[in-house]
C-alpha cells in the first residue's frame, strides 16, 4: 500500500488539555495553518458541560497553538441547536475570543445566499442540503470535537457528526434537521454532510467521554486522551475504538468499527481511511505508548 494512503492519527495520553492540544498537533509533524486564514468549527451544539460541548480550555489551547503556528487570522464559526449567540454567552467564550483576537462568525446571521445548496450525487438527502459558505470557502478549516455517544440515532458524535453544525435549521427557513432526525438513513446523511468540504486538521478532546447517552448528557467515563489528524474518518474510527476500550453501549460494542454507518458511508464517499490498515496511530510521547498499543489492538479487531 502506498504511503500516501496512510492517515496519521496522533494520540497523547493526558489529563491536561493544553498539553493534549499541543502534543497531539505537534506529533503529526504538519503545519496547515501557516500564513493562512483559519476557521475553527467547535462543538457548541449546546452549552452543556464537556463532553456536551468543547471545553473552553481546549478552545483556548487550540487558538494559542494555531497563532503560534503562524496563522494569518483566526475566526470561529458555528451554528448551535439553540440560538448560537446564547450558547456562546452561556459558555462565556465571547470575551475569551475577543482577548485572543478571534472573530466570531455566527451562522445564524448568514444571508440565505450564504447557505450554499449542495446536490450530492447518490445522496440519501431528499433534495440535497445546504452548507454555510464560510465552511466551503475557508482557506484552512480546523474542527475540534468531543468523545461521546449519541442516543438520538447517530450512535456516536465525533468529527463527522460535529459538522452537522454547518447545515441550517428551521429557524433559518430550512427543514434539514427535521429530515435528518426522521430519516432511517440518519447516519448516512451525517457522513454525506461532510462531502463538500475537507478539514485541514481535526482535534478530539477525549479527557472526558460519554459512553452512553449523549450528546448533551450521558454516562461519563475518563478517557484521558487527545487525538489529532487531518483525516476525519480516521479520527472517528480511532474515537470509536477508544469508546470500546472504555466500555460503551451495545451499539458501539457490538458493531465493527468500519461497519458503523457513519464511517462506512464516509468511506464510500472517499472521505478518509477505508480500513485499520490505512491508519497509522502514533503515540505523541513515551508515556502514551501503552494507551496507543491498546487502541491499535481494538482498531484492528474492529
Amino acid at each position: 500500500m502506498a504511503n500516501s494512503k496512510i492517515s496519521k492519527v496522533a494520540l497523547v495520553s493526558t489529563q491536561d488539555r493544553k498539553s493534549g492540544v499541543t502534543s497531539s498537533i505537534q506529533a503529526l509533524g504538519m503545519n496547515p495553518v501557516k500564513n493562512r486564514n483559519v476557521l475553527i468549527k467547535p462543538n457548541f451544539n449546546t452549552a452543556d458541560d464537556t463532553p456536551g460541548s468543547t471545553h473552553n480550555d481546549t478552545l483556548v489551547a487550540l487558538i494559542e497553538e494555531v497563532w503560534q503556528m503562524g496563522a494569518k487570522s483566526i475566526r470561529l464559526g458555528e451554528r448551535s441547536y439553540p440560538l448560537t449567540r446564547e450558547v456562546m454567552d452561556q459558555k462565556g467564550v465571547v470575551p475569551i475570543l475577543e482577548k485572543l483576537e478571534v472573530d466570531i462568525v455566527d451562522f445564524d446571521y448568514l444571508a440565505e445566499k450564504d447557505w450554499v445548496k449542495v446536490d450530492a450525487d447518490g445522496s440519501h438527502w431528499h433534495d440535497g442540503f445546504r452548507v454555510a459558505r464560510p465552511i466551503l470557502e475557508s482557506e484552512c478549516l480546523i474542527s475540534t470535537c468531543c468523545l461521546k455517544t449519541h442516543q438520538f440515532g447517530g450512535v456516536f458524535t465525533l468529527s463527522l457528526k460535529n459538522h452537522v453544525g454547518v447545515v441550517p435549521t428551521s429557524r433559518h427557513g430550512f427543514n434539514y434537521m427535521s429530515e435528518l432526525h426522521a430519516s432511517p438513513h440518519q447516519r448516512k446523511l451525517i457522513a454525506e454532510i461532510n462531502a463538500p468540504f475537507k478539514p485541514d486538521l481535526v482535534v478530539l478532546d477525549g479527557i472526558e467521554a460519554f459512553v452512553d447517552g449523549g450528546p448533551a448528557h450521558g454516562t461519563r467515563a475518563n478517557g484521558n486522551v487527545f487525538i489529532a489528524s487531518a483525516d476525519r474518518v480516521a479520527i472517528d474510527a480511532v474515537g470509536v475504538a477508544i469508546l470500546k476500550s472504555l466500555g460503551s453501549n451495545s451499539d458501539i460494542m457490538n458493531t465493527k468499527i468500519f461497519d458503523q454507518e457513519q464511517i462506512s458511508r464516509a468511506v464510500d464517499l472517499g472521505l478518509g481511511a477505508a480500513s485499520p490498515a490505512e491508519i497509522d496511530l502514533i503515540p505523541a510521547d513515551d508515556s502514551s505508548l501503552e494507551y496507543c498499543d491498546r487502541i491499535v489492538e481494538i482498531l484492528n479487531i474492529g
